[in-house]
């Protein structure tokens, strides 16, 4: 089982101003539920008991809203509201361990997963970008990459093909070929031109990798922006490791936009089990 998930939640999410200046963006609710929580809903259902988030000095919102709200709970409990009670108790379950860590300079996301490593075990992790929330009737997308990194032992990268005019904004992989969901990666490019992309198919923010990823990302070199990537790490990771490719079951909403954030607060709002039917009913109406 993989025991720890690393979530990079230090970004500025200025494509959300005003919205961010105060409050962090894993922080907006997507109906009832802030984006964060539902990154880690999946990594708990994935196994996980340790969820490492590699924070700014703008996110104390995230730490708080996973620890121990003692005022609220007291409230709660004297009103005899206790259903909502234990909403507010299972942000994070029993037995789960939450850790912080400060990533003090934006230098990409390769840097941020490096600020962890001293918070990971020498095993393979599992890695969320919270911005892509994936919405699945069964297994979380986490829970299919640690199913095939236990059958397997290759590190495991999920992917969903997109319009090659748009692979300038994916890391795209190249696959040997596919049997079922999963093929061998044997190449990476971070946001190629679509004349110079390998495939159409683009990483989508979730990944279980092995340790030595950590020791590749001390060696690699920043990009043009002097960012450090971690598709580049990946790269190097895969010429002494097998890596794969995961087509995943699940739909996909780039949170990171704000389309992306609007279309997942419709469609999972029409799939609200309080408020499904009677917000559906209304869209229908407009």
């Amino acid at each position: 089982m993989i025991d720890t998930v690393v979530f990079p939640v230090a970004g500025l999410g200025t494509r959300f101003l005003p919205a961010t200046k105060a409050i962090p963006k894993e922080m907006l609710p997507v109906v009832d539920k802030p984006l964060i929580q539902y990154g880690v809903e999946e990594a708990v259902a994935a196994g996980a008991t340790r969820l490492v988030f590699v924070t700014g000095r703008t996110k104390n919102a995230i730490a708080d809203h996973f620890d121990m709200a003692f005022e609220l709970e007291t409230e709660l409990e004297q009103r005899g509201k206790h259903e909502l009670l234990e909403v507010a108790r299972q942000t994070v379950p029993d037995g789960v361990e939450c850790l912080y860590v400060r990533q003090r300079q934006a230098l990409g996301l390769g840097h941020a997963v490096r600020c962890a490593r001293s918070l990971v075990s020498g095993e393979a992790f599992g890695l969320i970008l919270p911005d892509d929330l994936i919405d699945n009737g069964g297994d979380g997308v986490l829970a299919q990459l640690v199913r095939h990194h236990e059958q397997t032992g290759a590190s495991v990268i999920s992917v969903e093909e997109v319009p090659r005019e748009k692979t300038s904004s994916y890391g795209v992989v190249d696959v040997e070929s596919f049997t079922g969901r999963s093929g061998r990666i044997c190449g990476m490019v971070e946001k190629p031109e679509p004349a110079e992309a390998p495939s159409n198919l683009a990483i989508v923010g979730r990944y279980v990798l092995d340790a030595r990823i950590f020791e590749l990302l001390e060696e690699t070199r920043p990009d043009q922006r002097g960012e450090i990537q971690i598709t580049d790490a990946i790269a190097s990771l895969l010429q002494e490791r097998p890596v794969d490719a995961y087509r995943f079951e699940g739909r996909h909403y780039d949170c990171g936009s704000k389309l992306g954030f609007l279309q997942a607060t419709v469609d999972l709002g029409r799939k609200h089990p309080e408020l499904g039917g009677e917000f559906s009913a209304w869209l229908e109406n407009q």
